[in-house]
């Protein structure tokens, strides 16, 4: 395998935020008088997008949501999530996530954001981790129909990476995908693409079992087996604007 692009799940690999998705899940159903379970935040909504997430709450409680309360839900909450991480002076991002992707950068490696959150919540967090402009697509779960375990999202991220660096003639064994779910891990593997589990989330033994490897930490992969060996210098993708890393920018 010759490493050519990697697709990053967002929540729970890039940054640790799955305690403030709890949170606003469980305001946002105490709004609706529905009682909140976090055993079943971990079953439904971890990996998975918030429409999904709050469609299967609801039917939990016997409450089929319309798509206009629906919508109005999921806006409740992306606003409120955006409001919380504004007002962070220091963004909760996993440790070595920068220095990952800087690595990868500086490889020649194309890179992409796949996930079921909100664009703008991505786009927030990789501006304030000023790595935006090295992320060449972004697939989130309101751009696309399905949810985790579907590997739609994965495959449109591919796709999209495909079209944009013809000159990579990228194939699926090229691609790696960071994830931190079940579902996620199942999305990836549907898709025909190499998953790395990073147990985040989930104990080691748990994600050893199904994912292709499994690491504590991301900078635990050893890229060296699957970067490409060239003489000299490698040369990275150009981006335009390229920011500095400061996880702690406003």
């Amino acid at each position: 395998m010759t490493l050519k692009a990697v697709l990053f799940d967002f929540n729970g690999v890039i940054i640790n935020d799955e305690p403030v998705h709890e949170q606003l899940l469980e305001e946002v159903l105490l709004s609706e008088n529905l009682r909140f379970n976090p055993e079943e935040f971990r079953q439904h909504s971890l990996g998975r997008s918030d429409r999904s997430a709050l469609i299967d709450l609801c039917a939990l409680r016997g409450r089929v949501l319309n798509e206009s309360t629906l919508q109005s839900l999921m806006r409740r909450k992306h606003e409120a999530y955006q409001t919380r991480l504004k007002t962070m002076e220091t963004l909760p991002i996993y440790e070595g996530v920068l220095e990952f992707i800087d690595l990868l950068r500086s490889a020649g490696c194309a890179l992409a954001v796949v996930s079921g959150a909100m664009r703008a919540e991505i786009e927030l967090v990789l501006v304030k981790m000023g790595v935006r402009d090295y992320f060449s697509a972004i697939v989130a779960g309101d751009e696309i129909g399905s949810s985790k375990p579907d590997p739609e999202g994965y495959l449109l991220g591919f796709k999209r990476l495909q079209e944009q660096f013809p000159e990579l003639d990228l194939a699926l064994e090229n691609c790696l995908i960071i994830e931190d779910s079940f579902p996620g891990i199942e999305a990836a593997k549907a898709a025909g693409i190499g998953v790395v589990a990073v147990a985040n989330t989930y104990p080691f033994h748990m994600l050893h079992r199904v994912a292709t490897w499994t690491v504590d930490a991301v900078l635990d992969l050893d890229l060296d087996r699957l970067l490409p060996k060239s003489e000299g210098v490698e040369t990275p993708i150009e981006t335009e604007g390229a920011a500095t890393i400061d996880p702690t920018a406003g």
